[in-house]
């Protein structure tokens, strides 16, 4: 019993060895990549006020554009590291997985990472430049539209990566729906209410206006009905294996 318990603790100390080499693996990434980030970070501040013409960027306090702009590099560095984090994470789950399992991670992580930059790319491409000239159009001779660059960095990046998340929608559904916790016809009997928690979820993970609210509504509407047909699919493909086993 106790060379056995030793045997059990002793396994369990080695996982959490392993885990640790891999946070720290994660951590050295993402800090040189922040490095590198760095010396290019003109050029990421300048993809994320192109979309913007004619506007200039201001800070208000001696350190402010220093330390916006490490953030920025930091915020890029996370960004781009993200699959290579996520490919640390799942080499440390999937050995306790069974086969099944593994492919339905594997598909799951390598989806999730593909709709992220994807929700990412369309925020970016087609929401956020009507967006920002939305906003813009408010200026005037009397009204100079100048933003701190750590406002403004805040803004464009929570609008960016807030459309990275909503893209996980759909993801989130399939994986219910195959695991049987939700089904399509909660889903279709649900849509009125699905709208409401759709305001709610805009409300949270957008800039605080309206705007960006109403501009972040439409495409959840669009990827619920994305997730229920994911869900679809996934129970006729159940039904069909039920159907035959059955006939086996």
């Amino acid at each position: 019993m106790v060379s056995q318990k030793g045997e059990q603790e002793m396994s369990f100390l080695e996982h959490l060895e392993e885990f640790r080499k891999r946070l720290i693996i994660i951590a050295i990434a993402i800090l040189a990549t922040t490095v590198v980030c760095f010396l290019f970070v003109d050029e990421v501040l300048y993809v994320l006020t192109r979309q913007a013409q004619n506007m200039e960027l201001i800070y208000t306090t001696p350190a402010e554009a220093f330390t916006s702009q490490i953030r920025l590099a930091l915020i890029t560095a996370v960004l781009i590291t993200l699959p290579f984090t996520l490919f640390q994470v799942l080499s440390f789950v999937l050995p306790a997985l069974r086969s099944v399992e593994k492919t339905a991670m594997i598909f799951l992580l390598v989806f999730m990472v593909f709709l992220f930059f994807a929700g990412i790319a369309f925020g970016y491409f087609a929401v956020f430049p009507f967006a920002l000239h939305f906003f813009l159009g408010f200026s005037s001779e009397e009204l100079l539209p100048l933003f701190t660059i750590s406002r403004y960095i805040s803004f464009a990046v929570s609008f960016l990566v807030a459309f990275g998340l909503v893209f996980q929608l759909p993801l989130i559904f399939w994986f219910l729906g195959r695991m049987s916790i939700i089904s399509s016809q909660f889903l279709s009997a649900n849509r009125k209410y699905a709208l409401l928690v759709n305001a709610i979820l805009s409300a949270i993970i957008t800039p605080p206006d309206v705007f960006s609210q109403i501009l972040m509504i439409i495409p959840l509407a669009i990827l619920y009905e994305v997730g229920f047909v994911l869900v679809r699919l996934t129970e006729r493909k159940r039904a069909r294996q039920l159907k035959e086993v059955g006939n086996t």
